[in-house]
């Protein structure tokens, strides 16, 4: 089913301005679904519904901010082929699982979710930021990317918020790459979970278009603008807007999912 918008001219712009906040850090450091999420729940759309159509809105962002990151020679996708196929595996099953959820529970186990991207943020070591190639592919390092793909991948379809967070600083411990390297798998990756999950949502009918759309253009234009930054500055830059997000988010969707009505 597909759910007809109800809001007035003033609740879009602000979804829209929220969409490229959320582009721009998504692409810089993950986690734009962090803003993204709570503002679709504020409109009144069930959980449902907000994650369905937060899917939508962010394949825009994270398609336009992979193919610059590929551009530029910072993601190699036969390298990371075992990592992309496991996440769209994942990402189907948690997407699956969040059919068969009620919006009771939903509305309660993202902002922990959300806690938990704050925590392992604060408590993870710092984050590769001299430059560094690809390591050698190995048995090993094949298992390695097939099950962070899945998990990732999972968490993506069941929720989302935080993945790409999640993604860049996994990698960069997982692999020991420079952190350039790991947002350019972190941002393709979650393009291949949020469209295969997005696939899944339109098949229970979990999608408002008229709302994805709109957020997903100007996500699109804030990721294009972050996906350059991140490359121009780089770790200076990405890590404080990476702690921040994670932090700031964290708390306000924890406040008002679980202490107001």
């Amino acid at each position: 089913m597909f759910i007809d918008p109800i809001f007035n001219f003033e609740i879009w712009l602000t979804l829209c301005a929220v969409g490229f906040a959320a582009g721009l850090i998504d692409a810089i450091a993950g986690g734009g679904g962090m803003l993204t999420i709570p503002t679709l729940l504020t409109t009144g759309l069930p959980p449902h519904i907000a994650l369905g159509t937060n899917k939508l809105a962010a394949s825009f962002g994270s398609l336009t901010a992979s193919v610059t990151f590929y551009r530029k020679k910072l993601f190699d996708p036969h390298f990371w082929r075992l990592s992309i196929l496991y996440t769209a595996i994942g990402a189907v099953a948690g997407t699956l699982a969040v059919g068969y959820l009620s919006s009771e529970f939903l509305e309660k186990f993202i902002p922990i979710l959300i806690v938990m991207t704050a925590i392992y943020t604060l408590l993870s070591k710092k984050i590769v930021a001299e430059i560094k190639g690809l390591p050698p592919l190995s048995s090993r390092l094949k298992a390695i990317q097939s099950v962070q793909g899945f998990i990732l991948g999972f968490y993506d379809g069941i929720a989302g918020p935080g993945t790409g967070a999640f993604w860049t600083a996994s990698s960069s411990a997982l692999y020991k790459i420079n952190i350039l390297l790991s947002c350019g798998l972190a941002r393709s990756t979650n393009f291949v979970s949020n469209f295969c999950s997005l696939l899944t949502f339109f098949y229970f009918g979990y999608v408002n278009v008229i709302i994805g759309i709109s957020m997903g253009i100007f996500i699109m234009l804030g990721a294009a603008v972050g996906a350059h930054w991140a490359i121009k500055f780089g770790n200076r830059f990405i890590r404080p807007v990476f702690i921040v997000v994670v932090i700031s988010m964290s708390v306000n969707l924890t406040y008002h999912a679980w202490f107001t009505q």
